[in-house]
């Protein structure tokens, strides 16, 4: 597969890509500059919003513009003029936890994730904001959450505890919104890096992407490993499917704790790469719909 390059300025922390099917465009994060970013693929034109805090991670949001939560809470980002309205702070008034990675599931709820600051103890809870904008702690016990995503069945949710290298599937219920029996889907050997970023593919595999494992792996639904992408840098975060047949995989990419002698062995890190796949994905649900 060829990877090609498509955003060449370095993110301290690119997260959470989310492509945009009426835009045609691109939407990423960069968590410590507290930025939002989009890029419309067709003719190059990237814009960049800043955020008030850090942002964690961002969707698609049914009265436009995005869902996001910024370290505090769940908020709605107004676009083009980037005004935001917090929805839902459940911690507010902490210090220890910020908000991380999160997704909309297909019922219109945004399901998202905290993490220990200091990325050491399991201080970390999952949260699915309802269409009310009423917030629910699901479960918790994670020192770094990461990638949640869901089957195209809507019967599985997939969830990363990054430092464990644990990729967990939980049992979905979709009308209720709870999950319920926690497995270990797939285990990252230490010298492959650390589950980061997760999606899934129109034919049920996850694609997982490695934090210091200079790759993305593609399982199939029942975690073995179908396909290993070698990347160009080695704190790859997330990808989604994107493109006008969604057959294009976008990746993310982190500049961040690299030496100047690593980042002479990986120049790009911190870009965004597109690669083109034979393979279908989905597109994205808007928070407040059901699909």
């Amino acid at each position: 597969m060829q990877i090609k390059c498509i955003f060449e300025q370095r993110n301290i922390l690119a997260e959470s890509p989310l492509w945009h099917p009426h835009e045609q465009a691109l939407y990423w994060i960069d968590i410590p500059k507290c930025e939002l970013h989009k890029l419309v693929l067709n003719s190059n034109q990237h814009q960049s919003w800043q955020m008030p805090m850090e942002i964690g991670c961002i969707g698609l949001h049914h009265k436009g513009g995005l869902i996001a939560t910024l370290r505090t809470g769940f908020a709605h980002v107004e676009l083009p003029n980037g005004k935001i309205t917090m929805l839902n702070e459940p911690i507010k008034n902490r210090d220890d936890v910020m908000f991380n990675d999160g997704k909309c599931d297909r019922r219109g709820r945004f399901w998202a994730g905290t993490k220990d600051v200091k990325e050491e103890q399991p201080l970390g809870s999952i949260y699915c904001l309802a269409k009310d904008n009423v917030c629910y702690e699901i479960t918790k016990g994670f020192t770094v959450s990461n990638g949640i995503a869901w089957s195209p069945d809507n019967k599985i949710m997939y969830l990363c505890d990054s430092p464990t290298g644990h990729i967990y599937q939980y049992d979905f219920a979709a009308n209720s919104g709870t999950i319920s029996n926690q497995q270990i889907f797939a285990t990252v050997p230490t010298n492959a890096g650390f589950p980061d970023g997760l999606t899934v593919d129109s034919e049920g595999c996850l694609w997982s992407a490695h934090w210091n494992g200079w790759r993305i792996t593609r399982y199939q639904p029942d975690g073995r490993i179908d396909l290993i992408i070698p990347m160009p840098v080695p704190h790859v975060t997330s990808c989604c499917f994107g493109g006008s047949d969604l057959q294009t995989l976008y990746v993310t990419s982190a500049g961040r704790g690299l030496s100047s002698a690593e980042l002479a062995q990986a120049p790009q890190a911190g870009y965004l790469f597109a690669i083109k796949t034979s393979i279908r994905g989905m597109v994205e649900p808007a928070y407040g719909i059901s699909t």
